[in-house]
């Protein structure tokens, strides 16, 4: 993800050159296996579609760890509030962001397996999918519902509209809520201490 690029060198999970690296390859595997259709059904695209998403997210989760130690501990991205403004809303950004592409990857299969058809049992529960009154023939969610879905988690930290119902999505929910109200509560609350 090309904001972290943007966040200081110790909150990082790698050099500034590594993460973006190893997701330009994983993005180039995915195009060169299926350039321009919908239809990645293979195991090695699926598996490297998967390892992309957990790379974003693993990335999203240390950023936040190492924000929380130098909240603790006193780094130098806390000293001042412009700087844990700044550094704390990019991580939360990211953290946004690679779990919206966390949902859209795995719900109901994938975007090639929703792009074909609508699984009998989606992973999260859209209003259109709970009351068909809601939806046009044949509603399938899009990027945009997943990246809604991510940042009413990460504000209200709990679900809003869509219903987690398998237990990865449980999981993956709750851990982006922690997340959030960890970033949220802990750079609001020192940005007020060193402004006060």
């Amino acid at each position: 993800m090309v904001l972290t690029i943007l966040l200081p060198d110790d909150l990082r999970l790698a050099p500034r050159w590594v993460l973006p690296t190893v997701e330009g390859l994983l993005l180039l595997a995915l195009i060169a296996g299926d350039p321009g259709r919908i239809s990645r059904r293979s195991a090695v695209l699926r598996t490297a579609s998967i390892a992309l998403v957990c790379v974003l997210a693993l990335s999203a989760v240390w950023s936040t760890v190492q924000l929380v130690d130098d909240l603790i501990h006193g780094g130098k991205e806390t000293g001042s509030a412009d700087s844990l403004l700044q550094t704390g809303g990019t991580v939360w950004v990211c953290t946004v962001l690679a779990f919206s592409v966390l949902y859209f990857e795995l719900d109901s299969g994938g975007a090639a397996v929703r792009a074909h058809h609508m699984p009998p049992m989606p992973a999260l529960a859209f209003p259109q999918q709970l009351n068909p009154g809601l939806n046009s023939s044949g509603w399938r969610p899009r990027y945009i519902d997943y990246l809604y879905l991510a940042l009413t988690n990460a504000t209200a930290f709990s679900p809003t509209d869509v219903m987690p119902l398998a237990p990865w999505a449980k999981i993956a929910m709750g851990v982006q809520s922690l997340v959030s109200l960890l970033i949220l509560g802990l750079v609001v609350a020192r940005a007020v201490n060193v402004l006060a």
